[in-house]
């Protein structure tokens, strides 16, 4: 039993080198095309909330369209206006940027 152990072993030999090498490649990939685009996207996120002013056009976390009718930053709150005479209160933390007004590149 000890002798197919030992066998198994140093038929790995230098294995354990060549697997530490794959796991910081693989972790370097994960790193940028995963977790450094969303780092990106959530900081230019954080820059538009913190830079936002009466009249922008937003989309609340909920998938709702207004224009930022009153900013109270002592609370965080935001007054979105979606229709006529409605007019919503949503977090600073859940509003984000409305993409559809924006013109498309092509």
């Amino acid at each position: 039993m000890t002798q197919i152990f030992l066998a198994a072993q140093a038929a790995q030999g230098g294995g354990g080198m060549s697997f530490i090498i794959m796991m910081v490649a693989i972790f370097a990939i994960m790193y940028f095309f995963m977790i450094r685009p969303q780092q990106k996207r959530q900081k230019e996120i954080q820059n538009f909330q913190n830079s936002l002013a009466e009249g922008a056009e937003v989309i609340t976390g909920g998938g709702i369209y207004g224009t930022v009718k009153k900013i109270d930053l002592a609370t965080g709150i935001i007054e979105v206006k979606i229709a006529d005479g409605v007019v919503i209160k949503v977090d600073k933390g859940y509003v984000f940027k409305d993409t559809s007004s924006t013109p498309v590149q092509k």
